[in-house]
């Protein structure tokens, strides 16, 4: 399994934020977002082939009771499924960072699943190849349905304007099982200005909504900075 960094910081989105844990970065993705803020994950894909005995080995060294599984998209490896199991066993919380466009019957505690919407797709003229991809494989509402049967979830929206936030509406409308308790609502960008920008519309629009607003603390704290 290739991983892009495995390193100790303190959870910045979602349910879980300010819970300090060790972070599993694996290294390739089947999507292009065009606001992916790890790269070295997704578009140029980088790292090193671990197996998942020197990846539990490291985890225990960092020595946190919260494991964060992100990407690029961890779902694409097999090695996920022992990874998990190994995990568990050490007695540790397990949240999985996932688009939500494939399945692995594996073992977590929190199902964290980032839905891409139309406004991720990468630019048709400079990335022919990829726009199409990405639009034929950011939508898999099988392997939603299956998720959400099986685990305790949160969903994360990236939203950049108004109508991003309509589409999540919309998105939802077709999932009515998803409990919108555990929507967040999160904006887009990689500095503290842009996100504050969007923040001061879109947390009154989650308010009306009975969604949940999510700041991207890590973005706050240390900015658009690799290992945090």
């Amino acid at each position: 399994m290739r991983i892009a960094e495995i390193y100790r910081s303190i959870q910045g989105e979602g349910a879980l934020t300010g819970v300090t844990s060790t972070f599993v970065r694996a290294s390739g993705c089947n999507l292009r977002c065009w606001f992916c803020d790890t790269p070295h994950a997704s578009w140029r894909p980088e790292g090193e082939d671990l197996s998942v005995a020197e990846i539990l080995g490291r985890i225990a060294l960092l020595d946190c009771d919260h494991v964060v599984l992100t990407g690029g998209e961890p779902m694409l490896f097999a090695e996920m499924i022992p990874l998990c199991e190994g995990i568990r066993t050490a007695g540790r919380h397990i949240t999985i960072e996932t688009a939500g466009t494939l399945y692995l019957p594996l073992a977590c505690d929190v199902m964290s699943i980032s839905p891409k919407m139309s406004n991720s797709a990468p630019p048709l003229d400079d990335h022919p190849r990829w726009h199409r991809r990405h639009e034929q494989t950011r939508k898999a509402p099988e392997v939603i349905r299956q998720l959400i049967e099986e685990h305790a979830y949160q969903f994360k929206f990236v939203i950049d304007r108004a109508a991003d936030a309509e589409e999540v509406l919309r998105y939802l409308d077709r999932y009515p099982q998803i409990d919108r308790a555990t929507v967040f609502m999160m904006p887009q960008g990689t500095e503290a200005s842009a996100l504050e920008a969007i923040r001061t519309w879109l947390e009154p629009w989650c308010d009306q909504h009975q969604l949940q607003f999510g700041p991207r603390r890590q973005i706050e704290w240390f900015g658009a900075l690799r290992g945090t």
